[in-house]
């Protein structure tokens, strides 16, 4: 899978990070290294495990033998689905060349080849135990028909057949589970790197002797043991959701349902009608026996119309009050029956936890009623609404259950806020009890996901409306990158590139040495060694060059496709072998980034007037904190910055029809030279035009001016697309250099045959006026 621009930075990050360290480590004692220590923290649903699985094929590239990974996670569903996309699944491709299995099938042989690179993938309650001699726990025992030690004894070792000590990877996925104990466990196998990936994390108590090792030895600071990945790139790849919506509840369970399945109904209709593949689904999380004032024993003998406990309750409203066909929906939870008084015949219930995974996982269910056992790995996109009853209700809880809602299906913002909004109807008891819920839970969205629009609604406010129809309809052309001219440049780039698979000495690497420890003497005498190897693992010509394009031209704009979709990558010259650090690597890397040069100069920006035109959908606003206007298509904005709001009130003072154009889910136009998306503040239709209007701070012009304004080829009939900047003060450009003379006033920005064109405006209503001349 391709990685977004993010994603890359922090998978080279790590390996990076590593390479460095690795090439000078500190030691515990004379065979054993101070791990290089890693965490990731991005936020759920940004691809950590694609991230990961990037990381650990660079780390691999630059090592001098194949080495060992033990990829681990606590809840065996997460773990389950790991092994699926790691091994034949979405990121398969990722992981190249490695073996992928799950730890207890490993085989002695598997441990100590020094060519094939291993990933053993467990839950960490196959180490995790403080009586290691537990007939319950197989790794600590030995299979006298495979080894004669255990397999814990032989990953300690991980041995291979000349001698050498292979290198030990250790990826900790959901790291805020790791627990002191499993930290000591894991530090038993020595391994050359521990890397931990979460939403959040805190380390426990048992690394500390690590970080302190590099932090006085190597001088490590907080920024060097953390690779932190930007919420708000995430929010604006479409990965995640834009906003979280909260509905506050102090009544019965009923009407907080119905107002869920109310949202949920016009949702499923919008993706309906927008012909999307998927179709908006609801969690219902509450306890599982828990009764008020009645034990569950006693509850379990009532007939099931009298039970009271909250999914039978949940699940009553959606068949018999709601309508909702009982096939549509699913109870995961071990809820309890009597024998005199089963459950009704079909109720789907997966009462046997992670035994009934797979089999819940293969229906299509709309509705599901859990407890918060299922929220760790279980990954449905399509989730876009949760009810959270009134005893899951704590900040910590909701948090952890925003997660589940937070992915966006189809990784992409639809041109409705409602299907780019993660809806929560929260229950409690008193308004005091939700207030107290709000104010931790502001607190931890804003720690956990600070780039996501947060709304709250209680019984004052739940009646305003918080997503505007556009009124009337309006269209834009959209606007594309046409790559054709590019494809000839970058044939004869590809066919300059040297063929290397004779295996010449420009294939080996130079100057990189890596020190591995080896086994030296007979067994009776035999003791390790630190040994220089010269040589690091052979990846291919294709490789370095996908990875180098990568790198040279992020993919913001994948689906779109790029540099890499106009080169004949399965050109057998691209099958050779080759160290990273070798000559040949540097010459694809540089024929790489020659492609990139030459796409980028070669491809135009134009106006598409073929396809579908953009159409102005709904916008999203904050009812408490929104402000009307009587020009534009939406009634009311919310959230727009000082420069925004003083320009969004002169352009409603013209007679000039204008939008405000949402970042994410509006309207957006391609940067060339970076493979990004951008998303201009806002729309105006002038005549026979759309102008697209900016504005930016000065400390954002340059970078603005530089590759946001340009002109757009085409345009040959109906409406053509206009671009204009505007920034604050009297801002003008010499010698390619803007400088700020000023600081009163604006500048409007516009392209004139080929140059920038700055005009100085006194006051906001004249920056209008000169934005929107044609």
């Amino acid at each position: 899978m391709e990685l977004l621009g993010f994603q890359e930075k922090a998978a080279s990050q790590i390996a990076d990070r590593f390479a460095t360290y690795s090439s000078d480590p500190l030691l515990v004692n004379r065979t054993t290294n101070v791990p290089f220590l890693q965490t990731l923290v991005s936020i759920t649903g940004s691809g950590k495990t694609l991230m990961l699985a990037d990381a650990i094929s660079q780390i691999r590239d630059g090592m001098p033998i194949a080495p060992i990974v033990l990829w681990i996670s606590k809840g065996r569903v997460v773990v389950s689905q790991t092994f699926e996309n790691l091994s034949s699944g979405k990121y398969a491709d990722n992981l190249s060349g490695f073996t992928v299995m799950p730890l207890l099938e490993v085989a002695p042989d598997h441990l100590t080849s020094e060519e094939t690179p291993l990933l053993l993938v467990a839950t960490v309650g196959k180490f995790a135990v403080e009586d290691t001699a537990s007939e319950d726990r197989k790794i600590y025992r030995a299979q006298l028909d495979l080894a004669e030690e255990s397999l814990w004894d032989q990953l300690k070792k991980r041995q291979t057949s000349k001698g050498l000590r292979r290198p030990l990877v250790i990826i900790y996925d959901e790291g805020h589970n790791l627990s002191d104990l499993q930290s000591e466990r894991l530090l038993e196998l020595a391994p050359d790197a521990l890397i931990v990936a979460s939403a959040t994390l805190t380390l426990p108590p048992k690394l500390t002797n690590v970080m302190n090792r590099l932090r006085n030895d190597k001088a490590w600071t907080d920024e060097d043991f953390s690779t932190a990945v930007s919420s708000r790139e995430v929010v604006q790849s479409g990965l995640v959701k834009e906003r979280i919506s909260i509905d506050g509840y102090v009544t019965p369970m009923e009407p907080a349902i119905d107002n869920l399945l109310n949202d949920m109904s016009t949702a499923q209709r919008i993706a309906s009608d927008l012909k999307l593949p998927f179709t908006p689904k609801a969690i219902y999380v509450c306890t599982t026996n828990t009764v008020d004032g009645m034990s569950i024993a006693e509850d379990m003998k009532r007939p099931f119309r009298e039970r009271q406990a909250r999914p039978i309750l949940v699940w009553r409203h959606l068949v018999e009050v709601a309508k909702i066909k009982p096939e549509k929906i699913a109870v995961y939870s071990q809820l309890k029956f009597s024998k005199d008084y089963p459950k009704p015949t079909d109720m789907r219930l997966f009462d046997g936890g992670e035994k009934d995974y797979s089999r819940f996982i293969s229906e299509k269910f709309e509705h599901i009623i859990f407890n918060l056992s299922l929220q760790e790995g279980w990954d449905d996109p399509a989730v876009g609404f949760a009810y959270i009853d009134k005893e899951m209700a704590s900040a910590r809880q909701i948090t952890q259950v925003v997660g589940r809602v937070l992915r966006q299906p189809g990784a992409t913002h639809y041109s409705d806020p409602i299907l780019n909004t993660a809806h929560f109807h929260i229950r409690t008891d008193e308004k005091g009890v939700f207030d107290d819920i709000l104010h931790d839970l502001r607190k931890d969205l804003a720690a956990e996901h600070p780039s996501i629009a947060l709304v709250v609604k209680d019984e004052n406010s739940r009646g305003r409306r918080d997503r505007i129809e556009a009124d009337p309809p309006r269209t834009i052309p959209t606007v594309g990158i046409e790559s054709s001219r590019a494809q000839p440049p970058i044939a004869r780039i590809v066919d300059g590139i040297m063929d290397f698979r004779g295996g010449d000495s420009n294939t080996v690497g130079q100057g990189s040495r890596m020190q591995v420890l080896q086994k030296v003497g007979e067994d009776s005498d035999s003791q390790f060694e630190w040994i220089e190897v010269e040589h690091s693992n052979r990846v291919s010509a294709r490789s370095v060059f996908r990875r180098e394009i990568q790198r040279s031209y992020p993919g913001g704009l994948r689906r779109a496709g790029g540099p890499v979709n106009l080169v004949d990558i399965e050109n057998p010259k691209f099958d050779a072998m080759i160290e990273l650090s070798s000559p040949a690597a540097e010459h694809i890397r540089q024929k790489a980034r020659e492609v990139v040069s030459a796409y980028i100069q070669h491809s135009v920006i134009f106006q598409n007037d073929v396809d579908r035109p953009y159409s102005v959908g709904p916008i999203a606003i904050d009812p408490t904190a929104s402000e009307e206007f009587k020009r534009a298509l939406h009634s009311k904005y919310s959230g727009l910055n000082s420069l925004e709001i003083k320009f969004a009130r002169a352009l409603d003072r013209t007679q000039r029809v204008w939008a405000r154009n949402p970042v994410g889910s509006g309207y957006s136009l391609p940067l060339l030279h970076e493979g990004q998306a951008y998303w201009p503040d806002f729309l105006v239709w002038v005549d026979k035009a759309v102008i697209v209007i900016d504005t930016k701070g000065d400390h954002l012009l340059v970078e603005a001016a530089a590759s946001k304004l340009f002109e757009i080829d085409g345009a040959e009939t109906g409406k053509r697309v206009i671009l204009r900047l505007v920034s604050e003060g009297h801002v003008d450009i010499s010698g390619g250099t803007v400088h700020k003379r000023s600081k009163n006033g604006y500048t409007v920005w516009s392209w004139k045959n080929g140059r920038l064109h700055p005009t100085h405006c006194e006051t906001e209503r004249e920056a209008v006026d000169v934005a929107l001349s044609l």
